[in-house]
């Protein structure tokens, strides 16, 4: 399935886009999409945690998606 990942502070610098298209698998959880997300993109693995969105609301990795969500990427954020 085509997934629509939106990509937030240093992730849209990763992807090189604010927005991508993402195949994986049917029945993929959100842990395995991370997995198949960091082969395609290693530089994702060397920030120190990142956020994962499913229709505006944080996900879990035991969480299942579908083909229709809008997955969002959020990297931790700093400042004052």
């Amino acid at each position: 399935m085509v997934l629509q990942i939106l990509a937030f502070g240093i992730a849209k610098d990763i992807f090189g886009a604010r927005q991508i298209n993402f195949v994986v698998p049917s029945q993929c959880t959100v842990e395995t999409m991370k997995d198949l997300l960091e082969e395609r993109f290693p530089a994702l693995k060397r920030l120190a945690t990142y956020a994962v969105a499913i229709n505006e609301v944080y996900a879990v990795p035991a969480q299942y998606l579908q083909e229709k969500d809008e997955v969002a990427i959020i990297p931790p954020v700093s400042g004052g």
